[in-house]
């Protein structure tokens, strides 16, 4: 069973969301925050794009990594942080549309890492949501006093 060792969780998250600074250049708004699991979207603008029109795969990947260890961080104890230990992404189809909806969500909680996945979606229109992505992601727990060293 997921649980939270943080009661204020959501405004520790709220609160952590302000200084995401490439987070808030991208223009990627997180919509919805639960115990182990976190959902945003974003905005499609030519910025997001390569060469063919597409939805970058960077920008693809940063969703997915945002709202995975943003759902571990819903997890660990207060004072603790989550890092990235290792992600991978697979794309399945082109980002072609007017926004991307990503959602993050914890599988495997663990006293070190938290195994989480991700999903984005690309809307276009009023047709329903494409999943164009999934990623599966290590986030790790780091404890106040290993920041220290």
């Amino acid at each position: 069973m997921i649980q939270s060792y943080n009661p204020d969780f959501r405004a520790d998250i709220k609160e952590k969301l302000e200084r995401q600074e490439f987070m808030k250049l991208m223009g990627f708004e997180v919509t919805k925050i639960e115990v182990g699991r976190v959902e945003g979207e974003l905005l499609l603008e030519q910025k997001h794009k390569q060469h063919k029109g597409f939805a970058h795969g960077g920008v693809i990947a940063t969703l997915a990594d945002i709202v995975a260890g943003f759902a571990a961080v819903s997890l660990v104890p207060k004072g603790h942080h989550v890092v990235t230990a290792e992600i991978k992404v697979s794309y399945f189809h082109p980002g072609v549309g007017d926004k991307l909806l990503a959602k993050g969500y914890v599988l495997k909680q663990g006293r070190k890492l938290n195994f989480c996945e991700a999903e984005v979606y690309v809307v276009k229109g009023s047709q329903e949501p494409l999943l164009i992505a999934k990623a599966s992601a290590s986030m790790a727990n780091i404890a106040p006093e290993e920041l220290k060293r």
